[in-house]
């Protein structure tokens, strides 16, 4: 079935669907799907869940994740993967997108798009990665007010609270969370945490469920699902790995064009056709259109 048809896509809210993931007491994983054909083929892989990065999707337009992304745009991305893979998705809010209207516009939008959470973090414009430095932080004031303002937009949206306040202390991030749950955040994500410590200390002072970020090439060390989930996190998410795979093997493609004129030398590391069509369900929305009888222009004392 494609999600053209009435039954295509689940009729429980995406929101609740996350919900019943965390509840089952197993941590959640969630790889990052920087456009649909990647969702499909996390999909395959057995993933239930979905993360929607926004320096991912920056990435993959060719811009810097500075908060340039604008709202149509991550709706519009997220309806896409929703559509392709009916998963429940997690998705970059960055920001809010603004001060409490925004964010409460944004919740509506994403939750019409078919995401199941939006993630808010505590930065000003231009925000930055958690991972980098010299990043500029909201008052934890003014971050509580959107929080609460995205709890009361959300019909069954999920609202997560991300702090960079680590790279002050544990401490700012610890009462900083607080005050988010508080607020009405529905998940916590303490960003940037760089020792196995500092996860075990936030999951301890800091009320569940937890959110972790296992980015590479970043502050925090490497560490599996569930060393994770013995630390006490209940969602881990890999939000740029399919963006960093794909554009290794990108450019290691184009530069076997250019060195030998063509591709044949390459075909061995091409998903093939076959396997296109089978991920993308050709055959299903090819069988779904030849189902559909052909209108006929009626005549004048014609019967059905």
């Amino acid at each position: 079935m494609t999600w053209l048809e009435k039954n295509g896509l689940s009729a429980q809210p995406p929101g609740d669907r996350l919900q019943e993931l965390i509840d089952r007491g197993r941590i959640v994983e969630a790889p990052g799907a920087h456009d649909a054909l990647a969702g499909l083929l996390a999909k395959r892989a057995g993933f239930e869940c979905l993360y929607v990065s926004g320096a991912a999707l920056t990435a993959s337009m060719g811009l810097p994740d500075l908060g340039v992304i604008t709202m149509d745009e991550l709706s519009f991305f997220t309806k896409t993967i929703y559509r392709a893979t009916d998963l429940p998705l997690i998705v970059d809010g960055d920001t809010g997108y603004g001060e409490a209207l925004n964010v409460m516009r944004v919740v509506r939008e994403l939750e019409d798009a078919g995401a199941a959470a939006i993630q808010i973090e505590d930065q000003e414009l231009p925000k930055k990665c958690g991972h980098l430095n010299d990043k500029k932080l909201a008052s934890a004031e003014d971050m509580a007010m959107k929080v609460e303002a995205a709890k009361r937009a959300a019909r069954h949206l999920k609202i997560i609270a991300r702090t960079d306040s680590a790279a002050l202390s544990m401490e700012e991030a610890i009462r900083r969370s607080n005050l988010y749950k508080e607020a009405g955040a529905d998940i916590i994500f303490p960003e940037a945490l760089n020792t196995r410590e500092r996860f075990a200390e936030a999951a301890s002072k800091i009320p569940g469920p937890l959110f972790a970020n296992m980015t590479e090439f970043g502050r925090t060390p490497f560490m599996t699902a569930r060393e994770f989930e013995e630390l006490g996190y209940h969602i881990v998410i890999w939000p740029v790995s399919s963006l960093r795979v794909s554009a290794h093997s990108m450019a290691k493609l184009y530069g076997h064009i250019s060195e030998h004129g063509g591709t044949e030398g390459m075909v061995g590391e091409m998903q093939d056709r076959a396997s296109l069509y089978e991920t993308i369900s050709y055959s299903a929305f090819e069988t779904l259109d030849a189902s559909i009888a052909a209108s006929r222009v009626p005549t004048v004392g014609q019967e059905d």
